[in-house]
């Protein structure tokens, strides 16, 4: 890997995502990226083959066509409340598909880099959580996040897992994009303001990602095999979904919003799959081994809001 001067090739699942779609856009230039996609999903401006991570043989399969020297697993089962009744699916594509990605991973000495969450904690720990913290699932979908975790520890050689939070962008299906279209249908919102955590822009962890593998290309193996494992990736600072929520639209009007954006208690927004209250993650380890951190969510969230108001989407 070291001084090595080859593109490598890169098997790149859930490319149609908020963060595949920057991993893509960051990785095109390092190397030969095969892009893969979910079979329920459809994005004509994308070549991508289609790939069902809950279809285990589909997954080997695939990597023996690539072969793939780096393997991104952008993809995963994220509907938080419908995980609660599809445990078994959710369980397919979170929990078991990573761990056979890891295996055929190692049959082709390959790096995979797989993207957790801040859900394998309940958020009841009163600091932000160390990668080394004890995880306590408070549902489904992040028991099966775990379960994907610890089938890649069990199996994976070369990896690393990075768990990042309340992830959104300009494109994909997210929080962000939900208040837009509440805001652009003058539809009033009510947001909970009692759960906190650190909204974290797609792009930086796509950034992130290609810098510790550049750092690995350039440093060699071995460098890179004593630092892996799992890391917290997600930006400075905090706040919560009501602030995110009013900071979105304040970025996105300029001006007051007539509806109004209403702040609300957990217990005044029932849903299906408990949240954690406090998710936040400590990702100091990320800054030791690499030199790495993403900026404050705020300067995050300009950005993006600049990326939206110019229409620079493709």
């Amino acid at each position: 890997m070291s001084g090595s001067t080859d593109r490598p090739r890169i098997l790149l699942t859930g490319a149609d995502g908020q963060l595949g779609w920057e991993l893509r856009r960051c990785f095109s230039t390092l190397g030969d990226v095969t892009c893969t996609v979910g079979p329920a999903k459809t994005s004509p401006r994308l070549p991508a083959e289609t790939l069902d991570l809950s279809d285990h043989a589909g997954i080997r399969r695939m990597m023996a066509d690539v072969k793939p020297q780096i393997v991104l697993n952008a993809a995963a089962y994220t509907a938080v409340d419908r995980a609660e009744d599809e445990v078994d699916l959710a369980a397919a594509i979170n929990g078991i598909a990573p761990g056979v990605l890891a295996r055929e991973a190692d049959r082709y000495n390959a790096w995979l880099v797989h993207y957790s969450t801040d859900y394998v904690f309940d958020g009841t720990l009163g600091r932000p959580y160390r990668p080394s913290d004890k995880p306590s699932p408070a549902n489904a979908y992040g028991e099966t996040k775990l379960q994907g975790e610890e089938a890649i520890r069990a199996i994976g050689r070369r990896h690393f897992i990075l768990r990042t939070s309340w992830l959104y962008g300009a494109r994909g299906n997210n929080f962000l994009r939900t208040i837009l279209q509440l805001v652009d249908a003058r539809r009033a919102l009510t947001i909970v303001d009692d759960q906190y955590g650190a909204p974290t822009w797609a792009r930086n962890v796509a950034e992130v990602t290609a810098q510790i593998m550049g750092q690995g290309r350039a440093m060699g193996e071995d460098w890179l095999r004593e630092r892996c494992g799992t890391y917290h990736v997600t930006a400075s600072g905090q706040c919560s979904w009501y602030e995110f929520a009013r900071d979105i639209v304040a970025a996105y009007l300029g001006e007051d919003y007539g509806p109004g954006v209403k702040p609300i208690k957990s217990d005044e927004y029932p849903t299906k799959a408990k949240r954690p209250p406090a998710s936040l993650l400590d990702c100091s380890t990320l800054t030791k081994n690499f030199g790495l951190a993403l900026e404050d969510w705020s300067n995050s969230l300009a950005r993006v809001m600049e990326e939206v108001a110019s229409a620079k989407l493709t």
